[in-house]
């Protein structure tokens, strides 16, 4: 090596020691696993997901992080491919805690959801100095914060009877309704809603009979003539349901295929196709709730719609949740509020946790119960309509079709008593 190449070399090692220590490695990122069906049956539906986080923890990375006594650090979204089942979804859980995952991100089956919640039961109590709390942004079976409620579980959806409540009460005003046909997935979540809908409807309106009750098997119905047959031989004017996905999807097209002029309630009537694939035969008649919908016309509502759609611009990708980025909020908060992300000290701080919307412009907001781990937030009932059509200033999926608010209700009115006794470590 040559005297100037010498010199070069240790001008270079200087100004290298020269530097911050920050400047020579950036932050370690904080991970959060999203453990979900991202193939098979229902994977558009766990893609939606990953694009709703992936938007919430971009949105708290541009501001500079989550703020932690050693520096800010950025939040990293990590896949793990479940497949919508059981088994599956919990060998990536044992990837994800492999790799040190504090954060779990999972929500679209509820039996999934449970079989998490027992596997981190199990694995916090064995490995103290590596435990890991599970985030739930839609698995709504009421028993996963009642019965089965868990230290290390967190639900950021209203729970099944909180948005059958809504429903029912929506129900119970409509009086050219006399008949209901109940149908849903063959699963816990499904089961629930079917017998929790009954004792709904009949102390609502006893006057009202139900002409069908039935469950089909989850992710495997390819065609659903033969009960939207049924349905439309039991003459029904309303139909309530649980389905989502393609379940949903594929029940909504059948139903209009055989001229089922039923008003749909549902919890998800306006996700995934749903719209675009019932058409006209939809205007006035396929109801859903949720926390929040696009039309819902705030300057926040507005905001955050177009913010959404410019980062993910295809009809296919429209469509966003308000309580997905609530969920990714209030978890950067309760990491700073504990000044840590070991998930005991994340669960204590989020614990009674108020959010008030502020991070998303007044989007939303809510609190979470410490009592269950229950996130308590407004509900919308909505119906679906023509884009143009008043309350429906944009449409989904690019279908000419969305949703207007038919009724809202306050935070307080959707808080339901639970039958959680938590054993806390």
């Amino acid at each position: 090596m040559t005297r100037f190449k010498m010199q070069a070399a240790g001008l270079f090692v200087a100004a290298l020691l020269a530097l911050p220590a920050a400047a020579q490695r950036a932050p370690e990122p904080i991970p959060i696993a999203l453990i979900e069906g991202l193939s098979g049956p229902f994977a558009n539906a766990g893609e939606a997901v990953h694009r709703n986080l992936l938007f919430a923890v971009e949105r708290v990375n541009r501001r500079g992080g989550v703020k932690l006594p050693g520096g800010a650090r950025p939040l990293e979204l990590q896949r793990y491919d479940g497949k919508g089942a059981s088994e599956e979804s919990l060998a990536m859980l044992r990837a994800a805690l492999d790799r040190h995952v504090a954060f779990i991100a999972q929500g679209n089956s509820s039996a999934v959801a449970a079989a998490i919640v027992e596997a981190l039961n199990k694995h916090n109590e064995r490995t103290p100095d590596a435990r890991a709390l599970l985030l739930n942004y839609s698995a709504v079976d009421p028993v996963l914060t009642n019965e089965k409620c868990s230290f290390w579980h967190f639900r950021f959806d209203a729970h099944a009877d909180m948005r059958l409540a809504a429903l029912v009460e929506v129900l119970r005003a409509d009086a050219a309704v006399k008949k209901v046909y109940l149908i849903g997935q063959d699963y816990s979540f499904g089961q629930h809603v079917r017998r929790e809908a009954r004792e709904r409807i009949a102390a609502a309106r006893p006057d009202i009979e139900i002409v069908g009750d039935e469950l089909h098997p989850i992710g495997r119905v390819k065609d659903f003539l033969p009960y939207a047959m049924k349905v439309k031989a039991s003459g029904a004017q309303a139909v309530l349901t649980g389905n989502w996905g393609n379940d949903l999807t594929l029940l909504i097209k059948a139903l209009r295929e055989v001229g089922v002029e039923a008003r749909i309630y549902s919890f998800y009537g306006n996700a995934l196709g749903a719209p675009a694939a019932i058409g006209e035969a939809g205007v006035g008649r396929v109801l859903a709730v949720a926390e929040w919908h696009p039309n819902v016309d705030t300057p926040a509502s507005r905001d955050f719609h177009a913010a959404f759609r410019a980062r993910f611009p295809k009809p296919e990708e429209d469509y966003q949740h308000a309580r997905m980025q609530v969920m990714v909020e209030m978890l950067a908060a309760a990491i700073e509020r504990a000044g840590s992300t070991e998930a005991g000290a994340v669960a204590r701080a989020l614990e009674g946790m108020r959010y008030d919307g502020r991070t998303l412009g007044g989007l939303h907001s809510g609190w979470m119960r410490a009592a269950d781990h229950q996130f308590i937030q407004p509900l919308v009932v909505s119906v679906m309509d023509k884009l143009g059509a008043p309350g429906v200033r944009v449409d989904n999926e690019g279908s000419g079709y969305g949703f207007r608010t038919l009724r809202a209700f306050d935070a307080k009115a959707t808080e339901q008593a639970h039958r959680c006794s938590m054993e806390r470590p």
